[in-house]
């Protein structure tokens, strides 16, 4: 049985941190690993315009 990762098609990019800080480095990315994103913009501004929703009291 081959290695699953013999059969990878991409390479990830670097990251910056480890264990649960790890993150993608931003200076590495481009639009070739999906971070181009239209509608970006336009979302944000619709969430920060939707009302937050109301959050029971602690009584």
């Amino acid at each position: 049985m081959t290695a699953p990762l013999d059969k990878a098609t991409s390479i990830a990019p670097p990251t910056l941190g480890e264990g649960c800080l790890s993150r993608y480095d931003p200076e590495a990315l481009g639009p070739d690993d999906g971070t181009e994103f239209e509608g970006a913009a336009h979302l944000w501004q619709q969430l920060q315009d939707a009302p937050s929703p109301e959050k029971p009291e602690n009584k």
